[in-house]
């Protein structure tokens, strides 16, 4: 008998834009482009983050303001449809909840695991609190002791223990250098290329 599907996804890169690209592109304040995409160290990405909003007097409001206006990646809320039909699906993002909630609207409110900030009196974003260490190969490992069947994708190095851990591992539209480093895990591009691939390895009608 074939074991329930889970599929566990990235958020950013994979159904969304880039939350910090963005906020990046609406100041003007390059730093902010470096994402997990080219520094897999997150704790020392999050610092750096942090440190350039408190130079620049960017607060919480600011960069929900900018999420506002941000929507899905097109065609991504019907790949997330499709999915949801044949399994369940969870989000496993290094985002935070403040950040989240306005996308996950848009997306119908899928499950979603991430992390926490905390914003004092003025709005100040003054520290990140992640909810554990790796909590995305946990939760995956999590659903497999649960005797479901793990299928996962994402684009970044923040990605690559979720996609180990799991059954099955796809990149989705990578930057150039991680599949180099990370061949074991096929590349796809586009939404009917992962969406094939999950239909083959889920079984899916």
């Amino acid at each position: 008998m074939q074991k329930p599907v889970i599929v566990c996804l990235d958020l950013e890169g994979v159904l969304v834009p880039e939350i910090w690209i963005n906020v990046a592109l609406k100041t003007g304040i390059e730093e902010l482009k470096v994402t997990t995409r080219e520094m897999p160290d997150y704790d020392k990405l999050m610092k750096q983050r942090l440190a350039i909003l408190d130079r620049n007097q960017l607060k919480i409001a600011d960069i929900q303001e900018v999420i506002g206006k941000m929507g899905p990646l097109e065609g991504a809320m019907e790949f997330v449809q499709w999915l949801r039909e044949r399994c369940q699906v969870v989000i496993l993002s290094d985002t935070f909840y403040q950040f989240a909630l306005p996308l996950m609207r848009q997306l119908s409110f899928p499950t979603i695991f991430c992390n926490q900030l905390e914003i004092d009196g003025t709005g100040r974003i003054v520290n990140y609190h992640m909810r554990m260490q790796n909590q995305k190969k946990h939760s995956v490992a999590a659903f497999k002791s649960l005797n479901f069947f793990t299928m996962a994708a994402g684009d970044a190095y923040n990605d690559t223990a979720m996609l180990g851990e799991a059954d099955v591992g796809y990149f989705f539209r990578p930057p150039d250098h991680l599949p180099k480093e990370f061949p074991q895990f096929p590349v796809t591009q586009t939404y009917s290329e992962l969406q094939e691939r999950f239909r083959k390895a889920g079984n899916f009608r």
